[in-house]
């Protein structure tokens, strides 16, 4: 199998050596068995060892040309593994329900949460991201970001795990976060709503002063931006980062036309 291929720093590859995080990872990733997973950057193998058994079907994406051969090798004799050697954010979708996991490159990580937002068939993302970036989409710093907010009403954020950096070779500068994006089945909001929901989420994070209160009044009458402010249970002084989702929620359902 010649020599160990080493990480790319241009591909921001940081293997997971740790068979233990590997494994949890797998659990959180495929709690029940599924009909079909996308694995993103397999690498060398080491969590698309414990996802397959899990898996009626598992496409193994890896960038690297150099590792391809290797994964082709390592799994010639498991069937339901397919290695499809490309970049993961330019496949196209399955159009059947479908799982992604993954230890993605930190340098890829809003492609591949973008890409997996955009999938229709979706049901959950289980990705292993920098800490810092999986504290900030799910809320964890008490503070959540305008993309959580935007996808909230169809999709749920939340931390579920934490993977030190040695548990990498070669070791990042970073800790690591287990993120999980699940597609509610019920989605909070309708499709009608959501060009509504988007308007006003966007007229939130629009910054005036960070206050989502002057920006709010911006486009609606003061006493109706007051009673959204009472009926969400809110002080007019937040900035709009420290206003959680389902505070949103009130606030649309007084302020949506």
């Amino acid at each position: 199998m010649g020599r160990p291929t080493r990480a790319s720093r241009a591909l921001s590859q940081n293997f997971l050596a740790d068979r233990g995080a590997a494994a949890r990872l797998a659990g959180l990733a495929v709690p029940r068995p599924t009909p079909l997973l996308l694995e993103v950057g397999a690498g060398k193998g080491a969590l698309t060892e414990l996802l397959a058994p899990r898996c009626r079907r598992l496409l193994a994406y890896e960038i690297d040309s150099r590792l391809v051969p290797v994964l082709r090798e390592r799994f010639s004799d498991t069937p339901q593994v397919q290695v499809v050697e490309g970049d993961f954010v330019v496949a196209r979708p399955p159009r059947t329900p479908f799982a992604v996991a993954g230890n993605v490159p930190f340098s890829r990580t809003a492609d591949i949460v973008d890409w997996c937002l955009r999938a229709p068939a979706l049901t959950d993302a289980t990705l292993l991201t920098q800490l810092e970036y999986a504290r900030k989409r799910t809320g964890d710093y008490g503070r959540w970001t305008q993309l959580t907010v935007l996808s909230w009403p169809r999709h749920e954020w939340r931390l579920v795990g934490r993977v030190g950096r040695h548990s990498f070779r070669p070791a990042p500068r970073v800790d690591a976060g287990i993120l999980r994006i699940e597609r509610r089945r019920t989605p909070l909001l309708g499709s009608a709503a959501l060009h509504g929901w988007r308007h006003l989420v966007e007229l939130g994070f629009s910054g005036v002063g960070g206050s989502l209160y002057a920006s709010l009044c911006r486009a609606h009458p003061r006493r109706r931006v007051d009673a959204a402010f009472r009926s969400a249970g809110l002080d007019r002084r937040l900035l709009v980062g420290e206003v959680a989702p389902v505070n949103w929620l009130r606030l649309y359902e007084v302020l949506a036309p």
